[in-house]
């Protein structure tokens, strides 16, 4: 029965993705207007999904355990960019590659991609694991991801930690969950009215994170993609590598059961869309992260019904 309600929330996954294709097909959605859909999620809907969530679902004494589960994907996700690192030396990938190459192996689309993933396969309890997981990407992503696509560049690289790292991992999801964790520390309730604002502009996030993502499978060159072995090695990295590590670590770290499966699929989910835009900021190989964030949300929609079936 449990198999059975994944099954089903993944069929409403690529209903709702297709749903996106097609309509961008019949142009109902263009390269402008799409831009409309990840500005609503990013600093609407999410934010308010957040605190709504977890202000509907914990209080101070069950909240302060979980923070205690970072130390996972944090563990996790730095393995995988070590046999990224050795991998792209290995793979002998030109230098305006290598950087972007490891970014797109150790991090995932943990939020845009996650939160309607977990959402459709586990249900609203798993949101608050979601989001820890996210915490941890985040942080990773902006700092080590941001100084390794940076040497991609024919500049000097980016520090790993600067203002303007700070400035992007304190993105609007993160800001809303900031404020929902000292809401439930302080033990401070919002007002009826407040909470159903967040509640019904939070329901918001999953359709059209899923419509967007159907949007970009669209715009997908197929001829551009080609199974090279750093290719491989990406949906080797993306795929295996990262969730097997995450397997791996919450062996020694005891986690509970719903955390860990959260945590396999966040780490199985495509390369973060945000690869592509650092790698043009850096004048890198804007291209070749277009190819490695395309080929990652397509499998995707392979790997997370197989992974299913595992966990």
């Amino acid at each position: 029965m449990v198999f059975l309600h994944a099954f089903e929330g993944l069929i409403s996954i690529i209903i709702m993705v297709a749903l996106g294709y097609i309509l961008t097909g019949k142009g109902w959605f263009t390269p402008e207007n799409s831009k409309l859909l990840p500005k609503l999620v990013t600093y609407i809907s999410l934010p308010t999904y957040m605190v709504w969530n977890l202000l509907s679902t914990f209080n101070k004494e069950n909240f302060i355990p979980l923070f205690k589960g970072v130390i996972v994907p944090v563990l996790a996700m730095l393995i995988s960019f070590c046999f990224a690192y050795v991998l792209s030396n290995m793979l002998s990938l030109p230098t305006n590659r290598k950087g972007t190459f490891r970014s797109a192996f150790f991090c995932s689309s943990s939020l845009f991609v996650g939160v309607p993933v977990n959402l459709a396969l586990f249900g609203e309890s798993s949101i608050s694991y979601v989001l820890i997981y996210f915490l941890a990407n985040a942080f990773l992503f902006w700092t080590i991801g941001n100084y390794s696509i940076s040497l991609d560049g024919p500049s000097l690289p980016s520090n790993i930690i600067s203002l303007d790292t700070i400035k992007r991992v304190f993105s609007p999801p993160f800001i809303g969950f900031t404020l929902a964790v000292i809401l439930v520390m302080l033990e401070i309730s919002l007002p009826t009215f407040v909470m159903s604002t967040c509640k019904y502009l939070g329901n918001m996030t999953t359709p059209l994170s899923l419509l967007f993502i159907g949007i970009a499978i669209f715009g997908v060159k197929l001829n551009t993609i080609k199974f090279s072995n750093d290719v491989i090695a990406i949906l080797i990295g993306r795929f295996i590598i990262s969730p097997i590590a995450i397997l791996v670590v919450a062996s020694f770290i005891p986690i509970p059961e719903l955390m860990k499966k959260v945590f396999v699929i966040q780490a199985a989910l495509p390369a973060m869309t945000q690869t592509t835009i650092l790698a043009k900021v850096y004048e890198a190989d804007t291209e070749y992260a277009a190819v490695l964030v395309s080929i990652t949300t397509l499998l995707a929609l392979l790997a997370i019904p197989i992974y299913m079936i595992f966990i």
